[in-house]
């Protein structure tokens, strides 16, 4: 409902039966649409057959010794793909994906990460070197 934490919610601003309506929460507007879309289809009819059930709470009001419990999403582009190479099997059900294109999308996003890990930000510059 109030949750501010979830991919999808209902937000209730009404009272109002008519006035409820669906939020959803893309991925981050750079990514592939076709694959991410995808891949977040796969991973919730995933859920769906294995019976996960979503976590239900409000993860900006847990007490921290719950919060430790919560699942973390991958902090940099490096942990991504180590999560993507342990665990994708779920992406090649009914041939969507093949392991040769996992394996080749994971290479190509480890290179992009290098390249921009290997050289300053344009931050760094304005830090130390605007004057």
């Amino acid at each position: 409902m109030r949750n501010r934490s979830a991919a999808i919610r209902i937000p209730t601003y009404s009272p109002s039966s008519k006035a409820k309506r669906l939020e959803y929460r893309p991925p981050d507007p750079a990514a592939n649409p076709y694959i991410a879309c995808t891949a977040m289809l796969m991973a919730g009819l995933d859920g769906i057959q294995n019976r996960i059930e979503p976590l239900d709470k409000n993860i900006y009001e847990l007490p921290p010794e719950e919060l430790k419990q919560v699942p973390c999403m991958p902090g940099s582009l490096a942990e991504a793909c180590d999560c993507l190479e342990k665990d994708h099997e779920f992406l090649l059900r009914g041939d969507v994906f093949t392991a040769d294109v996992i394996a080749q999308w994971i290479e190509l996003k480890r290179r992009e990460h290098d390249a921009v890990r290997l050289r300053p930000h344009p931050w760094e510059f304005h830090m130390y070197y605007d004057c």
